[in-house]
């Protein structure tokens, strides 16, 4: 069986966008979104600049992160290496187009749909070449078969010093540069500008605080983007964030109330309202997740024919069963079973409560495509909001400690839990413990220039405002405030809540306005 590559030869490509027009010809692809392009990249400074032009597209890994993290196999690898896709598989969660770290795969607009680059496979099945590849007037596209040594393909890859693009995300690309130009390969060195030669940016992306970082580098300063393609829209937006938030408090609620039970503060391990607000928020978290499905109305495939390795099913099984546990600890409080049963029950709901709240990480660590999501205090940080977002529902549920506004306790709910004084105490720990998780998640200096760039929009950039502002002033400073200065606990657990939710806005977009090609 052959394995099916592509080699771009730089040192012919003429940049006449010929690839571009037949692959859009081939497969009737629709405006504002491209299988293949061309970006220009130019050097040097007047009179002694050169031009570069980089062909992008799929790279058809042998490690595909897209396969891998796609929920439905609407994605898959053929047995010839093609990485291909089945629009009447795909739900549209984009999860594809976040890990892809070469930014191939794009939206269909006709289809809602993830599509991109399939090495024209009805051409290859009948023993053609790939459209791009016949048009070439230079022959500067070349595919085949890497593993027979006679091929083209295989010669240039031997006896030539070729690119592969982003070696260190491991995904063994298909596809590689010869006499290629690093700035053409590495996007931030030459980040998108303002207007092009044919296009303009439309905004979705910092503009400044990229041109920034890229001048900050030593090799690439000089390099320029002349030409390339709209920007893509932010793939996932403010539902996804929403959704990292109502999850926290649905499965906090869980974690907190059977911590509660254990330390014998409360007398059922999940008392009817805690259970109701949980399932509320559980049932918005998945309102926010189908809702941000380009095609909703296949939600269902994700559990029925479910791909295993994609966290992304692995999250709807563990939601699915967080749900039906959280309901059987709080019948087993309701019928007042004994304490051992409750206990066993409680514990296995607040298990998979701490599972909901963290998967969500290992999600956004299986995008390769997004450096900043690479950081492997994601779990903690997601776990730890969570146990905080718990915290704060059961203080306003009155479960916890009811100020009356002097520092005293208020009677109902409260009675029997934790005392005024304590539930201070454990608001203002759980606080510190955000402010070092937070300081230790966004202020040191990260190994990859995308991460590094991500965090530069976060601290410096169009998401400053969200984060100083919102996660650290409304979300940390403001709650000490006021626990220290003896205010109302249900104030100081909302200023929390509001805090972790500006929090997960930039962790989720900030590291999508980072250009991959």
């Amino acid at each position: 069986m052959p394995r099916l590559g592509f080699a771009i030869d730089n040192r012919a490509c003429i940049g006449c966008h010929a690839c571009t027009v037949a692959c859009k010809s081939e497969h009737e692809v629709a405006l504002g979104v491209n299988r293949t392009w061309v970006k220009y990249i130019e050097k040097g400074e007047f009179p002694n600049t050169r031009r570069h032009f980089s062909v992008q597209r799929c790279n058809h890994c042998e490690d595909a992160p897209c396969v891998e993290i796609c929920p439905v196999t609407a994605l898959y690898k053929r047995p010839d290496g093609i990485v291909d896709f089945d629009n009447e598989r795909c739900i549209g969660c984009k999860a594809c187009m976040q890990a892809c770290p070469y930014d191939a795969l794009y939206l269909d607009p006709d289809t809602n749909t993830a599509a991109k680059c399939n090495y024209c496979t009805h051409r290859v099945d009948n023993g053609y070449e790939p459209a791009c590849v016949v048009v070439c007037p230079v022959e500067a596209i070349v595919s085949g078969d890497l593993d027979d040594p006679e091929s083209r393909i295989s010669q240039l890859d031997r006896l030539l010093k070729v690119q592969y693009p982003k070696p260190e995300k491991s995904t063994r690309p298909k596809l590689f540069y010869v006499g290629g130009e690093t700035a053409a390969t590495d996007p931030t060195a030459a980040p998108p500008a303002e207007n092009y030669l044919w296009s303009g940016n439309d905004g979705r992306i910092s503009l400044k605080t990229l041109r920034r970082a890229a001048d900050e580098a030593d090799d690439e300063a000089r390099a320029r983007r002349v030409y390339d393609p709209k920007s893509k829209p932010v793939p996932w937006g403010w539902m996804v964030s929403a959704y990292i938030t109502t999850k926290a408090v649905a499965t906090g609620i869980v974690i907190v109330a059977a911590a509660m039970f254990a330390l014998g503060l409360t007398a059922n391990v999940l008392p009817t309202t805690p259970m109701l607000i949980s399932m509320l928020f559980l049932g918005l978290t998945g309102a926010l997740l189908v809702g941000d499905l380009k095609r909703p109305e296949r939600f269902l495939s994700v559990l029925l024919r479910p791909q295993w390795k994609s966290w992304l099913v692995r999250g709807a099984y563990l939601i699915t069963l967080f749900a039906p546990l959280t309901l059987a600890a709080w019948l087993s409080g309701w019928a007042h079973a004994a304490r051992s049963t409750q206990l066993a029950l409680g514990g296995a709901a607040a298990l998979a409560a701490i599972a909901v709240a963290g998967y969500t990480a290992l999600l956004l660590a299986q995008a390769r495509g997004r450096d900043y999501w690479q950081n492997p205090l994601l779990p903690v940080s997601m776990i730890v909001d969570a146990v905080i977002a718990g915290l704060a529902a059961m203080q306003w549920m009155g479960y916890l400690a009811a100020s009356d506004g002097s520092g005293g306790v208020a009677t109902g709910a409260s009675a029997g839990g934790a005392t005024d004084e304590s539930a201070r105490i454990a608001f203002a720990v759980a606080a510190g413990v955000l402010l070092l998780l937070t300081a230790a998640e966004f202020l040191p200096r990260h190994q990859t220039r995308g991460a590094e760039v991500a965090a530069r929009l976060i601290l410096r950039g169009p998401l400053a405002v969200w984060f100083w502002f919102g996660a650290v002033g409304v979300g940390l400073i403001l709650p000490l405030a006021v626990l220290m200065i003896g205010g109302r606990i249900e104030l100081a657990a909302a200023l929390l809540v509001i805090g972790i939710a500006a929090k997960n806005h930039v962790v989720v977009q900030a590291p999508q306005r980072v250009p991959l090609s």
